[in-house]
């Protein structure tokens, strides 16, 4: 495990100190949030959250996905989730190239990965405004169940909400 040594000697520490062990697995919030895996987005702290008030959900650009849905209708069914904002960023890399880009630079490095849809975002005002929709539509959900989206500003730590 010398490659992860950092993270077990960093997790002793956290571990020492813990204080987590009451949280219940439920959203304490209602909240789910959908949002990018770029390091730069702390979801809790920039809404004001702590551990165990929201579902956080993390993939490459925010998408909503056929296994987002999966988990937000587990989320909303099992695990207390009321309501369900969907947070994409600035600057995302997902943003910067396509599908064709990928499946080249992969192709590159001889790993064909023309059997994976990436969901880049070459409009992302226009692929939030989908996936709210597909949420909204999707006839998994109770309704209303309350869909907002927001692009969040890494260079600023604002939101933005977009109406769909």
């Amino acid at each position: 495990m010398s490659d992860f040594d950092d993270l077990l000697a960093a997790n002793a520490k956290y571990a020492a100190g813990f204080t987590g062990s009451d949280l219940t697995g439920r959203a304490a919030k209602g909240l789910a949030v959908v949002t990018c895996m770029d390091s730069r987005i702390d979801p809790l702290g920039l809404l004001g959250l702590e551990p165990g008030d929201a579902k956080i959900l993390r993939n490459a650009g925010a998408r909503v996905t056929d296994d987002v849905l999966r988990t937000l209708v587990l989320a909303v069914f099992l695990l207390g989730v009321e309501r369900v904002l969907v947070m994409p960023h600035t600057d995302c890399g997902m943003s910067k190239a396509s599908d064709d880009d990928v499946h080249a630079i992969a192709q590159k490095q001889g790993v064909d990965t023309r059997s994976l849809e990436f969901h880049t975002v070459p409009d992302q005002q226009a692929a939030l405004r989908h996936d709210l929709t597909r949420i909204r539509t999707t006839p998994f959900f109770p309704h209303p169940l309350p869909i907002g989206g927001a692009i969040y500003d890494v260079h600023t730590g604002k939101l933005q909400p977009v109406e769909l």
